[in-house]
């Protein structure tokens, strides 16, 4: 049987990059986020989420499995907006990596928390496999909620 080649891949510390992939849900300046996405993302890079439960129980009753996808530096600046404006800008809760970051292969896991600020207590999370290219910057990014 053939053996595959892995291809080398630049993967940074993954707890660093874990960090600094949950920092870019909890700022502020529009522009600053635009860069980070910028940093971390390939430039055709994708983002594929996990659908809420309720629409997961209409796709099936339809007999199709939903996937949210979000593709590009344009698309994932108005998906981190979003969530920002929704979760983070009202000053209610903020975004946070766990300390549980491991590498492989030029594949980055690790779970997050979205933290309620009034008393530190985690109100969701998930868990993130990010797919590095040869620069280290993200290829593909599973977002598994819950």
């Amino acid at each position: 049987m053939p053996t595959q080649e892995i291809q080398e891949i630049a993967v940074p510390d993954a707890q660093e990059l874990s960090h600094r992939y949950t920092s870019v849900w909890n700022e502020p300046d529009a522009e600053r986020r635009r860069q980070l996405i910028g940093e971390l993302w390939a430039e055709d890079g994708v983002q594929l989420l996990q659908p809420p439960e309720a629409v997961v129980a209409t796709a099936s009753a339809l007999g199709v499995t939903p996937t949210f996808e979000v593709r590009g530096h344009a698309a994932l600046e108005n998906r981190v907006a979003l969530a920002y404006e929704e979760f983070v800008a009202p000053g209610k809760h903020v975004f946070r990596t766990r300390p549980d970051a491991v590498a492989l292969a030029g594949v980055v896991k690790f779970h997050w928390e979205m933290v309620s600020l009034a008393d530190g207590e985690p109100v969701g999370g998930g868990l993130e496999f990010l797919v590095l290219d040869g620069d280290g910057r993200i290829r593909t990014d599973y977002q598994f909620i819950g």
